[in-house]
């Protein structure tokens, strides 16, 4: 499946957030900041007039399946996928990775999935930018996205403003 959600943070009315658990199985939590007076213009003209849109397909389902299979097999050094998953023990409150600053803000870690997750974006980064092999700084590049929706904040992190962001940099 591949699915996009939209949230937005205010008129929540009539609709609820989705559970930890649901939330976990979305790969990336992209944030999307309003648009620039010229973009939001560009936007406004074309979606308000008859302009006729041509789509073109640029990749159909088997290649996309082609992709997946090939973003699999990339290598990756055990050292990386190491890195990964340490990432993602470290964000475990009051466990043998944790640190005070994630026992005292961060209430629940991310799971497993999180470190399939980091893994995959890591060689897609890598194959993006040309790169036969993932490294760490690949690793990281794909990190805030991936962990922002899975880690949840105390209280203490809510009232002092930290934010998941915050957090996440902190952690890397």
């Amino acid at each position: 499946f591949f699915v996009l959600a939209t949230q937005k943070p205010i008129v929540q009315d009539g609709t609820y957030p989705l559970p930890e658990a649901q939330l976990d199985r979305f790969m990336f939590n992209v944030v999307l900041d309003y648009l620039s007076f010229s973009e939001e213009l560009d936007v406004i003209k074309n979606t308000t007039s008859d302009k006729k849109v041509d789509l073109n397909k640029i990749l159909n389902a088997e290649q996309i399946l082609h992709y997946q299979h090939l973003i699999r097999k990339i290598p990756i050094a055990d050292n990386v996928l190491e890195y990964a998953v340490k990432l993602v023990s470290k964000t475990r409150p009051k466990t043998e990775y944790s640190s005070d600053y994630v026992d005292k803000f961060i209430a629940w870690g991310a799971g497993p999935r999180a470190s399939q997750f980091l893994v995959i974006g890591a060689k897609c980064h890598a194959a993006i930018n040309g790169k036969y092999s993932p490294d760490i700084e690949d690793v990281k590049a794909v990190a805030e996205p991936i962990l922002r929706h899975r880690l949840v904040k105390t209280y203490q992190a809510e009232a002092e403003g930290i934010s998941i962001e915050q957090i996440i940099k902190e952690l890397l």
